[in-house]
């Protein structure tokens, strides 16, 4: 039974039925069932007027393509508000889904975990009236420096990301505490058995039982790789250990 405290997910979107999808498997879909978290989906045609139910016109000022109207928007959302009696804008955010936004992180997705709930609102066309999101003053937010045809799949992944970070869906939390991007450095090479493989062996650090030497070894191979692959974070890291 889902009760007022379980983290809520509402999504508006224009294909309610691409909802769960991915979400519904794995640790999502499991925590999905078991009413860790909360998927509502509001489809936004029903927010618009007259029977062709309109929800989106051409650009002001021409050009290719469609925006999602003001008007139809802020119907949807005030529904959502409307809704939750116990609504506060800074435990339910409001998150619009564009490539123009701000990249999503793991600092956003513990943030947002820690919320009540998320409405993500998914952009499709060429856009939504910058109108709507200035009034509303909603933040965007971007997968990365790419284009997909709308935002639902974008809203899925952070989905993803967001509730696996909520307690008592992941069988081991403290898993967590190792991942890639904590502390700005990514996760150090994995291995399983046999010990060779192809005439490639596990590194006999790992195998000799002795933990401050394995502590050791997974620290160096992550700063290791960080330095290399992302110097980005490689410089946030070295900054985040001088304060």
């Amino acid at each position: 039974m889902i009760n007022n405290n379980t983290w809520t997910a509402n999504v508006l979107t224009l294909f309610p039925e691409m909802f769960p999808g991915s979400l519904s498997y794995s640790l999502t879909g499991k925590a999905l069932k078991n009413n860790l978290w909360n998927l509502k989906t509001y489809d936004l045609r029903k927010f618009a007027n007259g029977k062709r139910k309109k929800v989106d016109g051409p650009s002001a000022g021409g050009g290719a393509g469609q925006i999602l109207k003001a008007d139809v928007l802020d119907k949807a959302v005030g529904h959502i508000i409307e809704s939750n009696s116990n609504y506060n804008r800074n435990s339910w955010p409001i998150v619009a889904l564009s490539p123009r936004g701000k990249v999503f992180s793991q600092t956003e997705a513990l943030h947002f975990s820690k919320c009540k709930g998320i409405t993500f609102i998914c952009g499709r066309y060429e856009g939504i009236d910058e109108r709507f999101l200035k009034f509303h003053n909603i933040p965007e937010l971007s997968l990365g420096d790419f284009i997909l045809s709308g935002g639902e799949l974008a809203a899925q992944v952070l989905i993803d990301s967001i509730v696996r970070l909520i307690p008592g869906v992941l069988g081991n939390y403290k898993s967590l505490e190792e991942e890639s991007f904590v502390n700005y450095l990514l996760e150090y090479p994995q291995y399983t058995s046999p010990k060779e493989w192809k005439n490639l062996c596990i590194p006999e650090e790992l195998l000799s039982g002795h933990h401050q030497k394995i502590k050791n070894w997974r620290l160096n191979k992550s700063e290791e790789i960080t330095k290399k692959r992302r110097p980005d974070l490689w410089e946030r890291h070295k900054s985040s250990r001088n304060h």
